[in-house]
């Protein structure tokens, strides 16, 4: 489904090297992702660039700053982004995908089962899951994308994090405003700004990576 070739010279350009079967693995995830598509909503973005570019490069590009630790949460995983593509590409990361929707957990099982990945699956809203003692406090990053203002996103995903641990929000173009209004959950949660990465995808579309 995806151009092996031209995914591996995008991934290039962005100096990440990607093996056989990484390329083979997301290929098979862009795969089912349109395939039971079909049957529920998980994205709006099926064709294979966009696959390609707007959610296996964007989660990709996370992992610069995932340096010092071997724990992920995704919260709010949805079909998976970034959580799984990042496991793809860092298989010894112990990785966790909590969702509130089951039907999606159903579909990002048989995504693991068909990439032979391990990851744990957990059913529950984020408020719920922080609160959780077997995930409180346990991990060295969390991520989310484009789950809600970056305000609440601290209340449900800084729980989650381990002493010393990042918080890795993906945000569009211009987050100052959502860090503005945030800065008060920061600090009541014991954390701090640490940075703001932006960036530009193949094709123009802007990001940023809130990093907390």
């Amino acid at each position: 489904m995806i151009d092996l070739t031209r995914a591996k010279d995008i991934f290039a350009q962005h100096k990440i090297d990607l093996s056989d079967e990484q390329l083979g693995q997301l290929d098979r995830y862009a795969e089912l992702l349109v395939e039971w598509n079909q049957k529920m909503n998980l994205t709006t973005i099926t064709d294979p660039q966009g696959i390609l570019i707007k959610h296996f490069l964007d989660s990709i590009l996370l992992l610069p700053y995932m340096e010092g630790g071997d724990t992920l949460i995704d919260v709010g995983t949805g079909a998976g982004f970034p959580g799984v593509p990042l496991k793809i590409m860092r298989p010894q990361l112990h990785l966790t995908l909590l969702d509130s929707l089951n039907k999606r957990l159903r579909f990002l099982k048989e995504v693991l089962g068909q990439l032979g990945l391990e990851a744990a699956v957990v059913h529950a809203r984020a408020e719920e899951g922080g609160r959780m003692p077997n995930l409180r406090a346990q991990f060295s990053f969390v991520t989310a994308r484009a789950v809600a203002p970056l305000n609440l996103l601290c209340e449900y995903c800084l729980p989650f994090l381990q002493m010393g641990g990042t918080f890795l929000a993906m945000k569009g173009p211009e987050p100052e405003e959502e860090i503005a209004t945030a800065k008060k959950a920061v600090y009541l949660l014991g954390c701090e700004l640490e940075g703001v990465e932006h960036f530009t995808l193949p094709g123009g579309d802007a990001r940023s990576l809130v990093r907390i």
